[in-house]
Protein backbone atom coordinates (compact mmCIF):
# COMPACT_ATOMS: atom_id res chain seq x y z
CA UNK A 1 0.00 0.00 0.00
CA UNK A 2 1.68 3.45 -1.12
CA UNK A 3 -0.08 6.17 1.08
CA UNK A 4 -0.38 9.44 -1.22
CA UNK A 5 -1.53 12.08 0.17
CA UNK A 6 -5.39 12.26 1.17
CA UNK A 7 -4.51 8.01 1.52
CA UNK A 8 -5.88 7.04 4.74
CA UNK A 9 -4.44 4.24 6.67
CA UNK A 10 -6.52 0.74 6.41
CA UNK A 11 -6.55 -2.27 8.04
CA UNK A 12 -4.89 -4.04 5.00
CA UNK A 13 -2.01 -2.37 5.32
CA UNK A 14 -1.96 -2.55 9.15
CA UNK A 15 -2.52 -6.34 8.75
CA UNK A 16 0.99 -6.55 6.29
CA UNK A 17 3.23 -4.64 8.83
CA UNK A 18 1.84 -7.15 11.55
CA UNK A 19 2.99 -10.17 9.23
CA UNK A 20 6.35 -8.37 8.07
CA UNK A 21 7.25 -8.28 11.98
CA UNK A 22 6.28 -11.31 13.42
CA UNK A 23 9.69 -13.11 13.09
CA UNK A 24 11.45 -10.32 14.75
CA UNK A 25 8.69 -9.55 17.43
CA UNK A 26 8.53 -13.56 18.64
CA UNK A 27 12.59 -12.38 20.30
CA UNK A 28 11.10 -9.75 22.26
CA UNK A 29 8.94 -12.04 24.21
CA UNK A 30 12.01 -13.19 25.92
CA UNK A 31 12.90 -9.11 26.91
CA UNK A 32 9.86 -9.18 28.25
CA UNK A 33 9.90 -12.30 30.11
CA UNK A 34 12.46 -11.10 31.48
CA UNK A 35 11.50 -7.59 32.18
CA UNK A 36 8.62 -9.66 34.28
CA UNK A 37 10.88 -11.51 36.46
CA UNK A 38 12.84 -8.50 37.30
CA UNK A 39 9.44 -6.15 37.90
CA UNK A 40 8.42 -9.15 40.37
CA UNK A 41 11.99 -8.98 42.20
CA UNK A 42 11.69 -5.07 42.42
CA UNK A 43 8.27 -5.63 44.03
CA UNK A 44 6.07 -4.89 41.69
CA UNK A 45 2.92 -6.85 41.51
CA UNK A 46 1.90 -8.88 38.22
CA UNK A 47 -1.06 -6.56 37.46
CA UNK A 48 1.26 -3.38 37.30
CA UNK A 49 3.75 -5.34 35.48
CA UNK A 50 1.40 -5.88 32.99
CA UNK A 51 -0.03 -2.59 33.04
CA UNK A 52 3.49 -0.84 32.70
CA UNK A 53 4.35 -2.94 29.99
CA UNK A 54 0.81 -2.23 28.24
CA UNK A 55 0.87 2.05 29.03
CA UNK A 56 4.67 2.62 28.91
CA UNK A 57 6.07 -0.01 25.90
CA UNK A 58 9.22 0.96 26.30
CA UNK A 59 11.74 -1.79 26.86
CA UNK A 60 14.88 -0.30 27.86
CA UNK A 61 13.21 2.94 29.96
CA UNK A 62 11.06 0.14 31.51
CA UNK A 63 14.19 -1.46 33.30
CA UNK A 64 15.73 1.44 33.72
CA UNK A 65 13.02 2.59 35.64
CA UNK A 66 13.21 -0.79 38.00
CA UNK A 67 16.65 0.26 38.90
CA UNK A 68 15.75 3.55 40.34
CA UNK A 69 12.11 1.78 42.37
CA UNK A 70 12.36 1.50 45.68
CA UNK A 71 9.96 2.29 48.65
CA UNK A 72 10.90 6.04 48.00
CA UNK A 73 11.16 6.58 44.20
CA UNK A 74 13.55 9.48 42.95
CA UNK A 75 10.99 11.01 40.51
CA UNK A 76 13.35 13.74 38.93
CA UNK A 77 15.98 11.43 38.47
CA UNK A 78 13.13 8.85 36.99
CA UNK A 79 12.03 11.34 34.49
CA UNK A 80 15.44 12.53 33.26
CA UNK A 81 16.52 8.75 32.66
CA UNK A 82 13.50 8.00 30.83
CA UNK A 83 13.68 11.00 29.13
CA UNK A 84 17.46 10.30 27.92
CA UNK A 85 16.80 7.02 26.73
CA UNK A 86 13.39 7.59 24.47
CA UNK A 87 15.23 11.21 23.34
CA UNK A 88 15.80 9.25 20.16
CA UNK A 89 11.89 9.29 19.67
CA UNK A 90 11.87 12.91 18.95
CA UNK A 91 14.23 12.94 15.76
CA UNK A 92 12.58 9.18 14.73
CA UNK A 93 9.11 11.35 14.64
CA UNK A 94 10.67 14.20 12.79
CA UNK A 95 11.90 12.06 10.31
CA UNK A 96 8.22 10.25 9.35
CA UNK A 97 6.50 13.44 9.84
CA UNK A 98 6.58 14.48 5.86
CA UNK A 99 4.68 11.32 5.14
CA UNK A 100 2.47 11.31 7.92
CA UNK A 101 1.07 14.72 7.79
CA UNK A 102 -1.65 13.79 5.25
CA UNK A 103 -3.38 11.66 7.85
CA UNK A 104 -6.28 12.67 9.71
CA UNK A 105 -4.81 13.72 13.55
CA UNK A 106 -6.17 10.51 15.26
CA UNK A 107 -4.38 8.44 12.65
CA UNK A 108 -1.40 10.57 12.85
CA UNK A 109 -0.91 10.33 16.46
CA UNK A 110 -2.35 7.33 16.97
CA UNK A 111 0.54 5.60 14.57
CA UNK A 112 3.13 7.36 17.13
CA UNK A 113 1.94 5.45 20.29
CA UNK A 114 2.62 1.91 19.20
CA UNK A 115 6.41 3.31 17.20
CA UNK A 116 9.35 1.75 18.61
CA UNK A 117 12.97 1.37 16.84
CA UNK A 118 12.69 -1.53 14.54
CA UNK A 119 9.46 -0.56 13.12
CA UNK A 120 10.23 2.93 12.71
CA UNK A 121 13.39 1.13 10.91
CA UNK A 122 11.46 -1.28 9.24
CA UNK A 123 9.40 1.51 7.42
CA UNK A 124 12.21 4.31 6.80
CA UNK A 125 13.85 1.22 5.27
CA UNK A 126 10.35 1.01 2.91
CA UNK A 127 10.34 4.71 2.68
CA UNK A 128 14.27 4.79 0.70
CA UNK A 129 13.21 1.92 -1.66
CA UNK A 130 9.85 4.55 -2.20
CA UNK A 131 7.38 2.72 -0.19
CA UNK A 132 5.43 4.73 1.36
CA UNK A 133 3.71 2.34 4.17
CA UNK A 134 1.94 3.49 7.06
CA UNK A 135 0.86 -0.02 7.55
CA UNK A 136 4.33 -1.00 8.49
CA UNK A 137 5.08 1.34 10.95
CA UNK A 138 1.13 0.75 12.89
CA UNK A 139 0.88 -3.20 12.03
CA UNK A 140 4.73 -3.61 12.95
CA UNK A 141 4.18 -1.68 16.57
CA UNK A 142 0.69 -3.66 16.98
CA UNK A 143 3.05 -7.62 16.63
CA UNK A 144 6.08 -5.68 19.00
CA UNK A 145 3.39 -4.61 21.70
CA UNK A 146 1.66 -7.92 21.54
CA UNK A 147 4.61 -9.85 22.15
CA UNK A 148 5.62 -7.44 24.29
CA UNK A 149 2.63 -8.21 26.71
CA UNK A 150 3.10 -11.76 26.20
CA UNK A 151 6.42 -11.82 27.59
CA UNK A 152 5.77 -9.97 30.40
CA UNK A 153 3.11 -12.01 31.07
CA UNK A 154 4.96 -15.32 31.01
CA UNK A 155 7.61 -13.55 33.25
CA UNK A 156 4.91 -12.90 35.75
CA UNK A 157 3.38 -15.74 35.75
CA UNK A 158 6.27 -18.63 36.28
CA UNK A 159 8.92 -15.86 38.18
CA UNK A 160 11.40 -17.15 36.45
CA UNK A 161 13.40 -17.41 32.93
CA UNK A 162 16.29 -15.77 31.06
CA UNK A 163 17.15 -13.04 33.43
CA UNK A 164 19.97 -12.56 31.56
CA UNK A 165 19.73 -12.17 27.99
CA UNK A 166 23.17 -11.64 27.17
CA UNK A 167 24.77 -14.78 28.28
CA UNK A 168 22.75 -15.88 25.12
CA UNK A 169 23.73 -13.50 22.75
CA UNK A 170 20.02 -12.81 22.91
CA UNK A 171 20.35 -8.91 23.53
CA UNK A 172 22.80 -8.03 20.00
CA UNK A 173 19.24 -9.48 18.03
CA UNK A 174 17.61 -5.55 17.73
CA UNK A 175 21.34 -4.20 17.26
CA UNK A 176 21.77 -6.80 14.47
CA UNK A 177 18.35 -5.99 13.18
CA UNK A 178 18.84 -2.14 13.08
CA UNK A 179 22.54 -2.44 11.44
CA UNK A 180 20.44 -4.45 8.38
CA UNK A 181 18.15 -1.81 8.41
CA UNK A 182 20.88 1.03 7.96
CA UNK A 183 23.22 -0.72 5.32
CA UNK A 184 19.95 -1.66 3.14
CA UNK A 185 18.88 1.69 3.02
CA UNK A 186 20.99 4.50 0.99
CA UNK A 187 24.58 4.12 0.09
CA UNK A 188 27.14 6.23 -0.27
CA UNK A 189 30.16 8.00 1.20
CA UNK A 190 28.36 11.14 2.49
CA UNK A 191 26.67 8.52 5.17
CA UNK A 192 29.55 7.79 6.54
CA UNK A 193 30.62 11.45 8.53
CA UNK A 194 26.94 11.28 10.29
CA UNK A 195 27.88 7.83 11.29
CA UNK A 196 30.92 8.31 12.31
CA UNK A 197 30.55 11.86 14.36
CA UNK A 198 27.25 9.58 15.97
CA UNK A 199 29.28 6.65 16.78
CA UNK A 200 32.38 8.75 18.59
CA UNK A 201 29.57 11.05 19.90
CA UNK A 202 27.99 8.10 21.66
CA UNK A 203 30.91 6.07 22.98
CA UNK A 204 32.46 9.70 24.20
CA UNK A 205 29.26 10.03 26.82
CA UNK A 206 29.37 6.60 27.55
CA UNK A 207 32.56 7.23 29.29
CA UNK A 208 32.36 10.90 30.45
CA UNK A 209 28.65 11.93 30.71
CA UNK A 210 25.79 10.16 33.08
CA UNK A 211 24.38 6.91 31.96
CA UNK A 212 21.70 6.52 28.81
CA UNK A 213 22.80 10.16 27.73
CA UNK A 214 24.79 8.68 24.79
CA UNK A 215 21.84 7.61 22.86
CA UNK A 216 20.70 11.34 22.57
CA UNK A 217 24.11 12.65 22.39
CA UNK A 218 25.10 10.28 19.62
CA UNK A 219 21.58 10.71 18.06
CA UNK A 220 22.37 14.76 17.96
CA UNK A 221 25.94 14.31 16.94
CA UNK A 222 24.92 12.50 13.53
CA UNK A 223 21.95 14.74 13.02
CA UNK A 224 23.89 18.24 13.04
CA UNK A 225 27.10 16.54 11.07
CA UNK A 226 24.17 15.21 8.56
CA UNK A 227 22.80 19.04 8.30
CA UNK A 228 26.08 19.77 7.25
CA UNK A 229 26.40 17.25 4.44
CA UNK A 230 26.41 18.44 1.06
CA UNK A 231 22.33 17.07 -0.68
CA UNK A 232 23.62 14.87 -3.45
CA UNK A 233 21.54 15.59 -6.72
CA UNK A 234 18.88 12.87 -7.56
CA UNK A 235 18.94 11.45 -11.11
CA UNK A 236 15.74 12.47 -12.71
CA UNK A 237 14.10 9.87 -14.67
CA UNK A 238 14.52 10.04 -18.68
CA UNK A 239 10.76 9.03 -20.37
Amino acid sequence: MNDRPGAQLDLAGILVGIRRMAPLSLFVVIFGLAFGVAALARGLSGFEAMLMSALVFAGASQFAALELWGPEIPLLPLIATTFAINARHLLMGAAIQPWLAHLPPAQRYGSLVVMSDSNWAMAVADRQRGETNVGMLVGGGIALWLTWLAGTLLGVIFGSGIAEPERFGLDVIMGCFLLAMLLGGRRDLSMLAPWGAAALAALAAMVWLPPHSHVIVGALAGGLVGLMVPARPTREATA
